[in-house]
């Protein structure tokens, strides 16, 4: 049953109660695999800035020289996070549209629903490859940035495209589809345990929202 607005409170979760893990097979194992993970849990809480080497050492169960020994420093650990989820949004997306119809409004929905599920399987990867990526060097942030240019261009093909069939009706492409984004990106903030949401109602209510965003209606006319 879905909350009304009256009966809906609001439950900020912990970071902490989320749980801290990577996509099947993308984590090395052992030591490395640690790290990995306890920057993705300190990252998270406390920020790139906020986490010192000490912290990460400790979280893995290792002391600082250990580290070095795999990681050559704190920004490499955040690049390789940040490479992760990156990696993970663009597989999903793909699959996604390779995997829909040419309908325009199916295609954007397959997309959204792509799009959300990874912040909704991953908030916390997803929270750190994109709140911390400024703190990335210009080289270390390269291999991300790449995959997010191509993930856009995904993005705006398919609204593009329902334009161009004449089913989507914005008045900026770009900016529909830069909307859209920010919407499934914010659920990496909220989702978790606790919520009146499951994954599924999260990921179609947000494709419906989606659609209403490119006026998949037509031009004006009034949404119910």
């Amino acid at each position: 049953m879905v909350p009304t607005a009256k009966s809906r409170r609001w439950e900020p979760r912990r970071l902490s109660a989320v749980a801290v893990e990577l996509p099947d097979g993308v984590a090395p194992k052992g030591t490395p695999g640690r790290i990995l993970l306890a920057g993705l849990r300190l990252f998270a809480e406390l920020g790139f800035h906020g986490t010192s080497i000490r912290d990460l050492g400790g979280a893995a169960g290792i002391n600082s020289a250990t580290l070095y020994a795999h990681f050559p420093s704190k920004e490499h650990i955040l690049a390789e996070l940040v490479l992760l989820g990156h990696e993970e949004m663009l597989r999903r997306l793909r699959r996604a549209v390779v995997g829909s119809s040419a309908d325009p409004v199916d295609r954007l929905r397959a997309l959204v629903a792509a799009h959300v599920s990874v912040h909704t399987d991953f908030p916390l990867l997803a929270l750190v490859a994109n709140a911390e990526l400024h703190a990335l060097s210009a080289e270390r942030a390269a291999p991300a940035l790449a995959l997010r240019t191509e993930a856009q261009e995904l993005a705006l093909g398919v609204v593009q495209h329902g334009v161009d069939a004449g089913v989507f009706h914005v008045p900026d492409v770009w900016l529909a589809t830069a909307a859209i984004s920010a919407m499934g990106v914010r659920v990496a903030s909220w989702f978790g345990a606790g919520q009146p949401y499951d994954r599924e109602q999260v990921v179609e209510t947000y494709a419906e929202f989606a659609t209403r965003i490119v006026g998949a209606d037509g031009p004006g006319k009034e949404q119910t």
